[in-house]
């Protein structure tokens, strides 16, 4: 049986109800790791037209998410007549796997998500979220500097299964996709590669896919998928069907990488690594840390 993940938003379970078909596609990322990114590069190469027929969020919905009702978003994926491709922020430990489906996993550097993740926490309507989920939680005070906050979550030990958003949970859910790495069905793509050859890396992606894309066509979706064009279309593009967010615009902030390491000293960024290297291969962490453009797994 699957590993059950769960958060005030999200619980895993939810996937044993799932019914795959062949060359369904699922994305597996941790927050703020690229997931909506790689959402819109598949629905490019999967409708091969910057103008999708849907919202994104609804072609490619969020299977765990506790905000909308299980039986709807199934409802809607069996109803599709395209070839699917589907939202989870759970390890793929956590999922039913298929032998015929295709598991994308995106890594980003742990503190440039984590700086993504805290600018996104003021862009939540967290009352809104209580009344979607049912889940109340406990009362906020007041967020402390970036700063501050980063490196309580650099030392923050937590449970996987509990805080996927912590330091151990975002290790854990790219070591299990890094031993799966050689397996034919799974493929792993870096955020930082994105950024520096998207046009080469959507190609790479079509063709572990299974897609052909006629050449004509790549200029047009490369163009879309870039974030400036993406944070134009935020209303269309921005995960927030039920209205969770503040402002869609805002979800698109900066999409470049460094933040993290931007915001800490010598010293925390040592001991950033020295925590890193507690949780995960050396081989993971050479690959997630090294500089754009080296060779893939």
């Amino acid at each position: 049986m699957p590993v059950r993940y769960r958060s005030p938003d999200e619980d895993s379970g939810r996937w044993l109800d799932f019914r795959y078909r062949p060359g369904d596609i699922v994305i597996s990322t941790r927050s703020k790791h690229g997931t909506t990114w790689m959402q819109m590069i598949c629905a490019l190469l999967i409708f091969q037209n910057p103008n999708l027929p849907a919202p994104l969020g609804q072609l490619s919905p969020w299977v765990d998410w506790l905000a909308l009702r299980n039986d709807e978003v199934l409802a809607g994926l069996e109803a599709q007549q395209h070839r699917r491709f589907v939202k989870t922020h759970t390890p793929l430990d956590g999922i039913p796997l298929d032998p015929q489906a295709w598991y994308v996993v995106v890594a980003r550097h742990p503190l440039d998500a984590a700086v993504s993740l805290y600018h996104q926490g003021n862009n939540l309507d967290r009352e809104r979220m209580q009344q979607l989920t049912g889940v109340q939680a406990p009362p906020a005070g007041p967020r402390p500097p970036v700063r501050d906050w980063l490196v309580s979550w650099i030392d923050r030990d937590t449970d996987p299964r509990e805080d996927m958003d912590g330091l151990p949970g975002v290790l854990w859910h790219l070591s299990d996709a890094w031993r799966r790495r050689g397996e034919p069905n799974v493929v792993l793509v870096h955020y930082d590669d994105l950024s520096a050859d998207l046009g080469g890396q959507m190609r790479h992606l079509a063709r572990r896919l299974g897609i052909t894309v006629p050449e004509h066509r790549w200029p047009v979706l490369v163009a879309a998928a870039g974030f400036s064009a993406m944070r134009q279309r935020a209303q269309q593009l921005a995960p927030d069907p039920v209205g969770v967010l503040k402002d869609n615009s805002a979800f698109f902030r900066r999409g470049r990488s460094g933040a993290g390491r931007e915001l800490l000293t010598d010293e925390q960024l040592s001991r950033y690594h020295g925590r890193a290297a507690e949780l995960s291969p050396a081989d993971l962490r050479g690959w997630l840390h090294r500089e754009p453009g080296s060779p893939d797994p």
